[in-house]
């Protein structure tokens, strides 16, 4: 069983920025030297490599660049932002059963240097041939239908959505290595912001950014004897639900029940923790109203109560469930929510600088509205 077998023994991640100069390969291969360094383990020991699909930098490129010895296990995982804890989780299933004993997983994009995945003269996946001769466009614009429907609903506001940005936004305040460090949000600047896709307005949206993140995963046993304090890679799920359509779930029975639901079922079927017994959260945010949908998809509220958990600064350090405290893709980096899995690691070694304290729980999870993942970190000993 794959439940504490394996372990994250190290992190790294280069700055954040626009328009970075070095190229995603070479940032790459910056993030996984520092995570292995972390570690105290030589790139010559590396045999397992995860990513995403959409990764540019294929395996043959990174382990040259890295100096990886010879690759026993490599894997991708597609559907962009719910890859990030799949591709750890499977890290780990291979390190568990053996096809490798040190797997590396990366994420590098230059998502700030103006590439975009939906945009140009790429042919549309067949859900898109659908809705894009109609107006939806962009990730953005399929988001604000479902938040319309959500609002209708179960009446949440833009308030509630103001919540999310804003508390994430503090976090990201004293984040030194956050975009958004000591640049403050406020509730009337949120209001005031021009529109993205309506009801989503500017700060509604995650942030523009280059930048490159990896983490080394080890079994259980050896990560006892590592440089750093082992988390343990305690639960691991994936969602694709039935008749699932990307971003707007319109063959779903209830348009409002994603891919969170489906993989939180997997996830917590393997797990000693439940929804109660976690003590932060690292929840993707792409968008802000993908967190009360994820509050409710992986358990922590009642269906239609994702919007009202966000009230009363329940998100926020002291509150009821802090969410993303390094700033997350609004206002940390939007790395394809790789952050969420480094920051996770942070707060299980209690080095984070919102650090939950006594923290020994944390959720992580990837993009609710698209095939999905999500990981339960836990402190090791």
């Amino acid at each position: 069983m794959l439940k504490d077998a394996a372990a994250i023994v190290g992190i790294g991640q280069t700055r954040f920025a626009k328009r970075l100069e070095p190229s995603e390969k070479a940032l790459a291969a910056e993030a996984i030297l520092l995570a292995l360094d972390d570690a105290g383990i030589a790139p010559s020991e590396v045999d397992g490599l995860a990513s995403y699909t959409m990764e540019t930098n294929d395996e043959v490129e990174i382990a040259k660049n890295i100096g990886a010895g010879d690759i026993t296990y490599f894997g991708q995982v597609g559907y962009g932002g719910g890859a990030g804890p799949a591709c750890v989780g499977q890290l780990a299933m291979a390190v568990a059963t053996g096809q490798c004993r040190v797997g590396v997983a990366w994420r590098s994009r230059k998502r700030g240097s103006g590439t975009r995945p939906w945009a140009g003269d790429r042919q549309a996946s067949a859900p898109a041939t659908w809705t894009r001769p109609y107006g939806l466009l962009r990730p953005v614009d399929e988001i604000a239908m479902l938040t319309r429907r959500y609002m209708h609903e179960f009446g949440a506001t833009r308030d509630h959505l103001a919540n999310v940005a804003i508390a994430v936004r503090r976090m990201a305040n004293r984040n030194p290595g956050a975009m958004m460090f000591e640049r403050e949000l406020t509730r009337e600047q949120y209001m005031a912001a021009r529109w993205i896709s309506e009801p989503l307005c500017l700060f509604d949206n995650c942030l523009e950014s280059d930048g490159a993140l990896a983490c080394v995963v080890v079994s259980a046993e050896r990560a006892r004897d590592g440089r750093q304090v082992p988390v343990a890679i305690h639960a691991f799920g994936q969602g694709l639900p039935s008749q699932s359509h990307t971003m707007v779930n319109y063959w779903c029975d209830d348009p409002l029940t994603g891919p969170s639901w489906t993989c939180a079922s997997q996830l917590y079927r393997h797990s000693d923790v439940r929804p109660e017994d976690l003590d932060v959260a690292q929840l993707y945010d792409a968008f802000t109203p993908l967190i009360p949908l994820s509050l409710e998809g992986y358990g922590l509220c009642g269906k239609g109560e994702g919007a009202a958990f966000t009230e009363d600064g329940a998100l926020e350090l002291g509150g009821r469930l802090p969410i993303n405290t390094s700033g997350g893709g609004l206002s940390e980096a939007y790395v394809h929510g790789f952050n969420l899995i480094t920051e996770g690691v942070r707060q299980m070694r209690g080095v984070s600088v919102n650090q939950v304290p006594d923290a020994q729980t944390c959720l992580v999870t990837a993009g609710e509205g698209v095939p999905t993942s999500a990981l339960i970190l836990r402190r090791g000993s």
